[in-house]
């Protein structure tokens, strides 16, 4: 067994970044979390002032190191995604499929489960984003693979049982007892690509929706007297939102108002992340369509926004630099919200003992320096 003590840092517990804290780390997990002079025993990692935070967990992730899951839905797609991405501190991650023919959404939960069963670092699950979505409000997405799921879909969808999934639907296009049958089997029901107005959002909230994919986006705006999707989201004290920080997806004024609205917890990180993060080239091909990011904002031919180029590292330091929140505000809205989102906050996102040790450390200026997955770098 492996004793690894990190010290000499500003390690982020429950109390904020301690100065004087040092985690100790055996088999995977934090054993214990002292002040003082380390112990003597095991391998000494020195942090050399940095700041320990808990991994980041990242439940939007449609690619990255050059490789898309919709065009390459295999186990060794998913470990290069998650590789590329651990780069920039996360490691944690749901490859997301967007709308899709049922058979890559097979192949995608297929490779899921066996990336999962053979141990490539990081994968928690899938999130289907779509394709039960609104063609008003489509995006980037295919309408013509638009649809309503019957009872073999809604039994293939939710068929992955080694691992989370998460699907993002819009309420108005699919029947409340659909949306019951999807919690049912186990899966955490999002509200996105969605044309639904207020009262259809509560109705999908009551079936079982607990959250809201990349607030703000693809969804109807709140209005004086049409609230419409956001509203529904803000006012709603116990549903989670991922949010885009990158000062494209979302003015910083707008998130704002949702950091007040919500609950402290409730706003989470996600960077909606197309190949070109980590990756080599700035394009790629959807639905037989060049997607390509100019200046790091990725758009479609049309000039729509297709994604980003966003990793959780940027997010956390836009989170400081644009929206005025303080460092370890930020970085539980990358590890410890995402983690209470998807029902794993009794064993991720915080740096504790009992948790598994997923430790990124960052300099000065919110950069990755060293990465932990499991103890292991």
């Amino acid at each position: 067994m492996t004793t690894r003590i990190f010290h000499n840092g500003h390690v982020l517990t429950a109390r904020g970044f301690e100065r004087d804290a040092c985690v100790v780390v055996e088999d995977g997990h934090v054993v214990a979390l002292l002040h003082g002079e380390p112990p003597a025993r095991g391998e000494r990692i020195n942090l050399q002032g940095g700041w320990l935070v808990p991994g980041f967990i990242d439940v939007q992730v449609n690619g990255g190191g050059g490789f898309l899951f919709n065009n390459d839905p295999s186990v060794e797609a998913i470990a290069a995604i998650g590789r590329a991405h651990r780069g920039f501190g996360t490691t944690g991650f749901l490859p997301t499929l967007i709308s899709d023919d049922a058979a890559v959404m097979q192949r995608a939960i297929d490779a899921t489960r066996s990336a999962i069963a053979q141990g490539v670092p990081g994968v928690l699950g899938i999130h289907l984003e779509g394709p039960y979505l609104a063609p008003a409000r489509r995006g980037t997405h295919d309408a013509g693979k638009f649809r309503v799921p019957d009872a073999a879909e809604i039994a293939m969808a939710t068929s992955l049982d080694s691992g989370i999934t998460v699907i993002t639907l819009a309420p108005e296009c699919v029947p409340a007892g659909t949306i019951r049958a999807l919690v049912a089997r186990g899966a955490i029901v999002c509200a996105g690509h969605s044309a639904a107005s207020y009262e259809e959002v509560r109705g999908g909230l009551a079936a079982g929706i607990t959250g809201f994919t990349h607030l703000y986006n693809a969804m109807t705006p709140l209005q004086g007297r049409e609230p419409g999707v956001v509203g529904a989201a803000l006012e709603d004290a116990d549903s989670w939102v991922g949010v885009i920080v990158d000062g494209v997806h979302v003015h910083p004024a707008s998130l704002k108002v949702a950091i007040a609205a919500k609950p402290q917890g409730k706003v989470l990180l996600v960077t909606d992340a197309m190949p070109m993060v980590g990756g080599a080239t700035p394009s790629f091909d959807l639905y037989g369509e060049t997607i390509t990011a100019v200046d790091g904002v990725v758009r479609n031919a049309a000039g729509a926004l297709a994604g980003s180029a966003l990793d959780m590292t940027s997010a956390v330091r836009n989170t400081v630099r644009l929206l005025g929140l303080s460092l370890d505000e930020a970085c539980r809205m990358a590890s410890q919200y995402p983690a209470e989102f998807l029902g794993l906050g009794g064993e991720r996102g915080r740096i504790a003992p009992g948790y598994r040790a997923d430790l990124v450390l960052l300099d000065a200026g919110v950069n990755v320096r060293r990465c932990w997955i499991g103890g292991d770098e």
